[in-house]
């Protein structure tokens, strides 16, 4: 199978904060982050996809996920020529993609998923009036309507949440996504440094991550040994 990019997705229900981990989690050396919705936004709408895509997308009707597919994949061979992500040095962190089984099983010839970050909502009327308090901040009068995301709610139940049963259950790791952004962060980075280091090296001096050594007795690291110096007596 050709290459395929080492790969942590973010999933979780509308308003769980997927896109706002995901754009800080890109800032951090090491991972690289992208949403479906930019590559919706970076389309060329000259192009044939991109026409393709206006098809749809001008008459309200869902594109297919084989376009779907291939607008991502697309978009992900341009950053790579271009150097923007590097597939030998960064973690792909994707958001929104894949919506549905169909699209997860198109996407693994192109990815390795390493682990999954589910952003749990144990509290759905919660996550509900959060939408709406968002969506009326930011003066989306239409996406504050509670029909509308009560919507969006149904299509993520009945096609996107089946995804996570698509993946072996030891990939796939809970986070409550009720705290604060920086709390849901913490929690988050807990899950995928260890993934981060076990493939790639140090993001900035290039050299092999060691993993941490047990917690000593004052609860810090224990230090690590000192490599023996040649001709050194023992």
């Amino acid at each position: 199978m050709a290459h395929r990019y080492q790969t942590i997705l973010l999933f979780g229900a509308p308003g769980a904060g997927k896109g706002t981990q995901g754009k800080i989690l890109g800032q951090v050396p090491g991972f690289y982050h992208l949403s479906c919705g930019e590559v919706f936004r970076t389309l060329d709408m000259s192009s044939d996809l991109g026409r393709t895509f206006m098809q749809y997308s001008s008459k309200g009707l869902l594109v297919p996920d084989d376009v779907t597919i291939k607008m991502w994949h697309q978009n992900m061979h341009a950053r790579t020529v271009l150097s923007d992500y590097k597939p030998n040095a960064d973690v792909l962190v994707l958001d929104g993609i894949p919506r549905n089984v169909n699209q997860a099983r198109l996407l693994e010839k192109h990815i390795h998923v390493l682990q999954i970050i589910h952003l749990v909502c144990p509290d759905k009327e919660e996550m509900i009036g959060r939408l709406r308090r968002r969506a009326l901040k930011e003066n989306r009068i239409d996406d504050a309507k509670e029909e509308v995301i009560r919507k969006r709610w149904s299509v993520y139940e009945m096609e996107t949440f089946p995804v996570l049963a698509h993946y072996p259950k030891a990939r796939v790791r809970e986070v409550d996504a009720t705290g604060s952004p920086a709390r849901v962060l913490q929690h988050i980075l807990e899950c995928v440094v260890p993934v981060q280091e076990s493939h790639f090296t140090n993001p900035i001096t290039g050299e092999k991550v060691e993993p941490e050594q047990p917690a000593s007795d004052n609860g810090m690291a224990a230090p690590r040994k000192a490599p023996k110096r040649k001709g050194a007596k023992r």
